[in-house]
């Protein structure tokens, strides 16, 4: 099951999307790997479905950025041949789900991973037209031009550097971030984070493209929203239960990637503009679509409001804390609510983390207004697939992992992940990544329990 889940395809008529057919010709690149380096190492450790041998299950996350096998740009390689989507609509996840496996310690997995998702792609569409400095507003947001985005963005990034190109298309196209229920902008944060941290090579500059190429032809900006006060008496805002309540966790945890976010002095209620409100309980004022019962874009539509948040963070510093901090919510908020949609609301956490990644690659001028595009994008979705209730999943005999939390268990960020990767669903191993980043007890916890909620089958 896919992010846009079997309703999604029942949409397909009233899309304009890419009807590409998957074809062997284009994806020749995908088969001949057998010779790749790391490619042997996998076969040595993976079972048939990439699933890793006994040695692999408490594999350590490797440092950030270590990664000096080529595995990675062999495996982009592999796959720029092959379009951003399947069927019109269901977004290819390889790119991020690879980047993020190599980043922490998985490159031997990689190639067999691949192999088993290659039934998931299909060839890149052919172009129509050609998008120019002159005409690129007439493309924008026009799936059907998915190749010829790519192709702008490939000349684009092989003319000036890619910080450039970034800095200039950043404001066009964040507007639209919930497009492509927002893979574009989470694919440009996997695709900057590599760059910034392992190095600029030709198929990673590649890649940018070509996640820039898919943000432009997927822009598709919120309906008009009203901004609300948030209120702890807000429609659809149940009182968030403590049933994983930490004996260890800090009321603001601090990592190395996610400082400690700014104090919250007022009480919550009290325009975000004036005093700041705490993200959790912005994320929880915020209210369900009225029909969940279809895919997200009938679910976006819906949306009329959502509460004001982030707005107090007028000067980069505090943009980035205030960004910082949503990420930790969401992700905490999966814990409790993951059940709602499993696959969706994991985006709920790294759509923003995405922008937090592209956030060091950009002018500070830009980083106040990403918050509120990611804030708009974070609810957007919460509002989606948000569900009726939360649950305690710590009182629940099948989710063990949420029971050794409550007990005081702290999970091991490297187990977590391992745990994602031997799964194998590329939600659950971004999901853990992001969890990684933020790095506290309950955000593991929450990333163990997406594992758990993610079916095998979805897609």
């Amino acid at each position: 099951m896919d992010d846009t889940r079997t309703p999604e395809a029942t949409e397909k008529a009233d899309t304009t999307a890419t009807t590409a057919t998957a074809g062997t010709a284009g994806m020749a690149g995908m088969a001949g790997t057998a010779g790749m380096a790391g490619t042997a190492n996998a076969a040595a450790t993976a079972g048939p479905t990439g699933a890793p041998g006994p040695a692999d299950a408490a594999t350590p996350t490797a440092a950030p950025g270590a990664e000096t096998t080529g595995v990675l740009d062999e495996a982009l390689e592999r796959l720029h041949a092959a379009g951003p989507e399947r069927q019109g609509w269901l977004s290819n996840h390889a790119p991020m789900a690879v980047e993020a496996l190599v980043r922490h310690g998985h490159a031997p997995r990689v190639h067999r991973w691949l192999d088993g998702y290659r039934a998931k792609l299909e060839d890149m569409p052919a172009p129509r037209a050609r998008v120019t400095p002159e005409n690129w507003r007439e493309a924008l947001g026009d799936p059907t031009r998915i190749a010829d985005w790519t192709g702008y963005f490939e000349r684009d990034t092989a003319a000036r550097p890619w910080r450039e190109v970034l800095a200039e298309w950043w404001p066009r196209l964040l507007p639209g971030i919930a497009g492509g229920a927002t893979h574009p902008v989470i694919r440009v944060g996997h695709a900057v984070r590599t760059l910034l941290t392992g190095g600029e090579t030709a198929p990673r500059v590649t890649e940018l493209a070509h996640a820039l190429g898919y943000w432009a032809a997927r822009h598709q900006p919120l309906p008009p929203l009203t901004l609300l006060d948030p209120s702890p008496h807000a429609p659809g805002a149940p009182a968030r239960p403590a049933p994983l309540a930490h004996p260890a966790l800090p009321t603001h945890p601090t990592t190395p990637t996610h400082p400690a976010p700014p104090a919250h002095p007022a009480p919550f209620g009290a325009p975000d503009r004036l005093v700041p409100v705490p993200a959790s309980a912005a994320l929880d004022a915020v209210a369900a679509v009225p029909d969940q019962s279809a895919g997200i874009r009938h679910r976006l539509a819906q949306l009329t409001a959502l509460p004001r948040w982030g707005a107090d963070g007028t000067d980069p510093d505090t943009a980035r804390a205030r960004l910082t901090e949503l990420v930790a919510a969401a992700t905490h908020r999966y814990a409790t609510h993951g059940h709602g949609e499993p696959v969706m609301l994991v985006h709920a956490a790294t759509a923003p983390n995405a922008v937090l990644r592209a956030l060091p690659a950009l002018p500070r001028s830009l980083w106040a207004p990403s918050v509120g595009a990611a804030w708009a994008a974070s609810a957007a979705v919460t509002a989606a697939y948000t569900p009726a209730a939360p649950a305690a999943y710590a009182t629940g005999a099948a989710y063990a992992t949420g029971a050794a939390y409550a007990a005081g268990a702290a999970p091991d960020p490297g187990e977590v992940f391992a745990r994602a990767a031997a799964h194998g669903d590329d939600h659950a191993i971004k999901f853990a990544d992001t969890a990684l980043d933020v790095g506290d007890p309950l955000a593991l916890t929450a990333a163990a329990l997406a594992v758990e909620l993610i079916g095998p089958d979805a897609a």
